[in-house]
């Protein structure tokens, strides 16, 4: 349900990135990125709710699970008006915001990932995932079987923790994240959702010892 059409209107929306070309432009931005990404969400609903009953999967253009176009420019150097990427995100049910677990999925020019985990937790979140990697490490490695959790690191063990815990490397994170890497070949084919789905499930372990730790069903 994603056509190619999508990367060629990011890349023109990254030329003329203000807000009269866009307005002149807005309806050829609904016709070929916001049907086709809702479209595609709206697919992958029955697809999530396999793996968890928890995650919310909203198809709305506004206000659903796809993230505005609009960028914040109140605290930034760059006032470009708008994203030169398209975002979805199926957050946790209990979530109210882009820091609780959820899984996601970035199209860009170049650039498409998909994935699921958890980004930059406020710190009682990240105490308490952290606190369950010690308390029940043979569940965090079952979670992780093997796999390397992404994430920005501290330089150094974080506050009351071991720094020569075995699993010191992993309680360095500040987010927990395991995303596969794409392109725009493989977003625009018929087999996308299903590399989407196959990621999504292996990173469901990592969601659910997320989830747990926070107190949330998953």
């Amino acid at each position: 349900m994603i056509g190619p059409e999508l990367f060629t209107f990011l890349r023109e929306l990254k030329s003329n990135n203000n807000r009269e070309w866009f307005q002149e432009h807005k309806p050829k931005y609904v016709a070929d990125v916001v049907e086709g990404v809702t479209g595609f969400i709206a697919a992958m609903a029955p697809r999530v709710a396999a793996i968890s009953e928890h995650i919310v999967v909203d198809p709305r253009p506004h206000g659903g699970s796809m993230f505005r176009i609009y960028r914040d420019t109140r605290f930034g150097k760059d006032k470009s008006p708008y994203k030169t990427h398209v975002g979805a995100q199926f957050r946790h049910e209990a979530g109210k915001d882009a820091h609780a677990p959820g899984y996601y999925m970035h199209l860009e020019p170049g650039r498409v990932f998909f994935g699921g985990g958890v980004w930059g937790p406020k710190s009682d979140a990240l105490r308490a995932i952290r606190q369950r990697i010690v308390d029940k490490p043979k569940e965090w490695q079952a979670a992780t079987d093997g796999m390397e959790v992404q994430g920005e690191r501290l330089k150094t063990a974080p506050r009351d923790f071991d720094r020569d815990h075995p699993m010191i490397e992993d309680l360095r994170l500040k987010s927990f994240f395991l995303m596969a890497d794409g392109d725009e070949a493989l977003a625009t084919s018929d087999g996308f959702a299903d590399a989407v789905t196959a990621q999504f499930e292996t990173a469901a372990p990592l969601m659910r010892f997320i989830a747990k730790a926070q107190g949330h069903a998953f």
